[in-house]
């Protein structure tokens, strides 16, 4: 089985590294950024892809991992160069966090072009992706998801048929949305411990014993109190993910004040160019003077 990769950032190239060192034959590589490419394509001795279609032509399973809904949609785009040129008998795997409406029509695009495709969204991390143990939601046909087992078994640790397609992606909009305002709650936590001059060792541990335990408490507590943002799931995507959330809330008729205000977070962060780092760097606009953010906050 060859496989080919679109989108080769911190996520798409450990997956990418995970599947050679299973066995399976990386035969190309495509990314925006050239660069990024050519030395992940030398590391994996596969090729470079220049175009998109280039990838479809050089595998049989193309796994993409892209930023947002826009670029989803130019991947598959129904004209010009597109994964769909040539795309018979061929199976995507789509692993971004997107809009599910995206999902359902880049199903029926595919399907259209003689192609099926599989939403596999990702509740993991860079850790994770190295590793294979990601935990995959999927959605799509029952006869692409069989296909597409043998690689989300060597990916994942954890993987969950959710139903038809779009299904998983509001899934993972609902896990994205709780773990951010998880995270934005334990900075306002801490930031408040820390103006109160409390020892932030002992009150993560307090934190761990009682009602105020998270997940998010023990991947990002530590790094919010030593001010380490080193970028696992950037603040950027954050806001985009929580913005995905808000929008089904409205759809289905829904107020969702936690959600958004965390958004409005995310948003600020971006805004003053902390986009890119890890989304525990919220800690920066809750802690008392460490950022110099616009707004007034503790």
């Amino acid at each position: 089985m060859n496989v080919g990769f679109v989108g080769v950032g911190r996520m798409g190239a450990n997956m990418a590294r995970r599947l050679k060192d299973r066995g399976f034959h990386v035969t190309a590589v495509y990314d925006a950024n050239r660069a990024v490419a050519a030395s992940l394509a030398q590391e994996l001795a596969c090729a470079a892809c220049q175009d998109l279609s280039e990838v479809t032509a050089e595998s049989d399973v193309i796994i993409t991992v892209v930023t947002d809904d826009k670029a989803m949609r130019e991947i598959f785009g129904e004209s010009g160069d597109n994964l769909l040129v040539n795309a018979r008998g061929k199976l995507f795997i789509n692993c971004a966090t997107l809009s599910p409406q995206v999902h359902v029509d880049v199903e029926e695009l595919a399907r259209t072009a003689g192609a099926q495709t599989l939403e596999a969204c990702m509740a993991s991390s860079i850790t994770q992706a190295r590793g294979g143990s990601l935990y995959l939601m999927c959605g799509g046909s029952h006869e692409a998801f069989r296909k597409a087992e043998p690689l989300l078994q060597a990916l994942g640790s954890s993987i969950r048929f959710i139903g038809k397609s779009g299904e998983a992606a509001k899934v993972k909009a609902l896990v994205n949305m709780v773990m951010n305002i998880n995270t934005a709650g334990l900075a306002e936590g801490l930031g408040l411990g820390a103006a109160l001059g409390l020892d932030l060792k002992m009150l993560r541990e307090v934190f761990s014993q009682t009602g105020a335990a998270s997940r998010v408490l023990e991947t990002d507590g530590e790094d919010m109190q030593n001010r380490e943002h080193t970028c696992f799931f950037s603040a950027a995507h954050a806001a985009k993910d929580s913005g995905i959330a808000l929008e089904l809330a409205h759809d289905a008729g829904l107020d969702l004040p936690l959600a958004r205000a965390t958004k409005e977070q995310y948003d600020r962060m971006v805004k003053e160019g902390l986009g890119e780092l890890d989304k525990s760097g919220i800690a920066e606009l809750t802690f008392k003077d460490r950022y110099k953010h616009s707004g007034d906050h503790v």
